[in-house]
């Protein structure tokens, strides 16, 4: 079988994120790679979860959204570069990100996280099943808001907003943070952590800039 060998734009593109350092205002791309990993894992969970149950058709539209993300991801980093990878460089590495959202997408994170951290000391499903039915309202409205949030950040049409704009049409009309609460998966924890520290991180560039003034 012949090789297939990268265009020129392809390489041109490598070269450009291996060379380049990131500004200190663009998203750090080994955060955003890690992101979108454990994301991919966490949907595919979903998608086995819903199909042990029987929900062919929410298993369906769960690893439909992983095969955006691996559409990004790529086998290889070919293929990362070329689709996830461009959007970032064209839409969002030279671009500053909204102080307000990444802060308050920090907040909303990290009390998500407090909130998972009380599920996962429960001992047993009963007690589980209880305390989700006593605080799925709040946590979904935090859920939501948080993915309005992202969003705001990802204002550009292109992969990363497509794929946000999936995972809140899951959440709001197929129970996906129901079904992500049930796994209480180290992956879901990882997805809340980058977007805590990411939103930790450039949220709070206005007041270092300040101080430094």
């Amino acid at each position: 079988m012949a090789k297939t060998t990268p265009s020129p734009a392809i390489l041109f593109l490598t070269l450009l994120l291996l060379i380049t350092p990131p500004p200190s205002q663009s998203l750090p791309y080994s955060q955003y790679r890690t992101l979108f990993s454990l994301a991919h894992s966490l949907m595919t969970r979903v998608a086995n979860l819903r199909a042990s149950r029987g929900d062919h058709a929410g298993s369906d539209r769960a690893r439909n959204i992983a095969a955006k993300m691996e559409s990004g991801l790529g086998l290889g980093v070919w293929g990362f570069m070329w689709s996830a990878g461009w959007d970032y460089v064209k839409n969002y590495s030279w671009r500053e990100l909204p102080y307000t959202e990444m802060y308050g997408a920090a907040s909303e994170a990290g009390e998500l996280m407090r909130w998972l951290g009380e599920l996962t000391r429960k001992e047993s499903d009963s007690e589980r099943a209880a305390w989700i039915g006593q605080n799925y309202q709040n946590v979904f409205r935090v859920s939501t808001s948080l993915l309005r949030r992202l969003l705001r950040v990802f204002s550009q049409s292109g992969t990363l907003r497509e794929v946000v704009k999936a995972v809140q049409r899951e959440v709001v009309e197929g129970e996906l943070l129901k079904d992500c609460l049930e796994l209480g998966s180290n992956d879901f924890q990882g997805v809340l952590q980058i977007l805590k520290d990411l939103g930790v991180q450039y949220g709070s560039a206005p007041s270092s800039k300040h101080q430094d003034l």
